[in-house]
């Protein structure tokens, strides 16, 4: 089962970075945890990786609806949207909302995914 939506972008690391931000806050949502990998993995084991970008993206309303349908659900929040380095290419990785739904089998959760889904997509359009 796919759990991502993904575009690939020709645009170098930083510019999708920003870009990315902006298309997610237009969208609502706000970045509430960012891990650089590359730096992390480089800094505490030596390893050199392409340029990776963990985004912890929220938006409050959709965050509350899914805590009022199952209060385990912060298990999966916030949205991750990953920025990574692809060869000549930028990818710009989001979770899909829907596998909120798939994994709890919960439908009281289906309209903050369709929404959560709907905002991505938008953000995720936005950037390609």
């Amino acid at each position: 089962m796919p759990y991502d939506r993904t575009v690939r972008l020709d645009a170098d690391f930083d510019t999708a970075v920003s870009a990315v931000r902006k298309a997610l806050a237009d969208q609502g949502f706000g970045i509430l945890t960012e891990i650089d990998v590359k730096a992390t993995l480089k800094e505490k084991l030596g390893h050199d990786m392409e340029d990776y970008l963990i985004l912890g993206a929220c938006n409050p309303p959709l965050a509350h609806q899914a805590l009022e349908a199952d209060r385990g659900i912060g298990l999966l929040l916030p949205c991750n949207v990953v920025v990574r380095r692809d060869g000549d290419t930028t990818l710009v990785q989001a979770l899909d909302p829907g596998t909120m739904v798939t994994l709890t089998g919960l439908a009281a959760l289906e309209p903050v995914a369709a929404d959560a889904t709907a905002r991505l997509d938008a953000a995720l359009n936005a950037v390609s």
